[in-house]
């Protein structure tokens, strides 16, 4: 594993261009860290972030349907946690820090006791208990690696890529076991449809995407709280969001009732 030292810079170089609006090459500014590294790099990340005044209120799960490691040449998922400043609300624009936004529909869970995988083991079942709801959610994802050219590590190390989240409402689903069969679709506002998906693309069933998170997070001795967000995944390809550009997202429960959010971009 890398120094201290230099996982600690590795942090603040992401930090200052991300807080500058700017990009960086991944392999000049970091090289190729191994995962435990980046994750390292990640938690010195999340330390700045809270030392400038933001909060923990969950996690993403990145990677987890075969369209988006496809899409960016990643083999396996990742973590990265979610902060207060991340949340919007549907309609919101993006912050102009991400210069190079791109969204993502994903189902959004909000946990209403905490999953501990060190205390007993979790799996769908375990993780149903534990929600308080599903919810229709946009992810913005932004890189701080120009041109998102990365591979698994270096996309880790910058948070997965998080950027912001939109958070709609809450999904009409009775029993949290049928989230795999709630069918998205993402457009551009003049309902050109641009990728689709279903629950069941998220790591085969999105409570299964989040028993996996549990564990990664006993891994590090950490777990999941009450009143956590977390999104499962993206559903769909990631579509770049424009400068004056709107994207949408469908979401559609046993094909009779169907939520719309949004994301612009000044």
């Amino acid at each position: 594993m890398t120094a201290p030292g230099a996982v600690a810079e590795a942090a603040e170089r992401i930090w200052a261009a991300r807080q500058a609006g700017r990009t960086l090459d991944a392999e000049a500014t970091i090289g190729s860290p191994d995962l435990a590294t980046a994750y390292a790099i990640q938690r010195v990340l999340l330390g700045l972030r809270l030392a400038a005044g933001e909060r923990v209120v969950g996690w993403k799960l990145g990677y987890t349907s075969e369209v988006m490691r496809r899409q960016m040449g990643i083999d396996r998922p990742n973590i990265g946690p979610l902060t207060d400043w991340m949340l919007l609300a549907s309609g919101d624009a993006v912050h102009e820090r991400l210069v190079q936004p791109r969204v993502e529909p994903e189902i959004g869970l909000r946990l209403k006791t905490a999953l501990d995988a060190r205390q007993a083991p979790v799996d769908r079942h375990t993780v149903a208990a534990a929600v308080e709801g599903a919810y229709a959610c946009l992810e913005v994802v932004h890189s701080t690696w120009t041109g998102y050219r990365f591979n698994l590590e270096q996309n880790t190390a910058d948070n997965s890529s998080a950027g912001q989240v939109v958070v709609g409402p809450r999904l009409p689903v009775t029993d949290l076991m049928a989230l795999d069969t709630v069918a998205v679709r993402l457009h551009d506002g003049s309902d050109h449809t641009l990728g689709q998906g279903v629950g069941a693309d998220a790591d085969g069933h999105p409570l299964d995407a989040v028993a996996r998170l549990a564990r990664e997070l006993a891994a590090f001795d950490q777990r999941l709280e009450a009143g956590d967000w977390v999104i499962t995944g993206g559903l769909t390809r990631a579509c770049a969001l424009e400068v004056g550009g709107r994207l949408v997202g469908v979401f559609s429960v046993m094909d009779v009732s169907a939520i719309d959010l949004s994301v612009h971009r000044r």
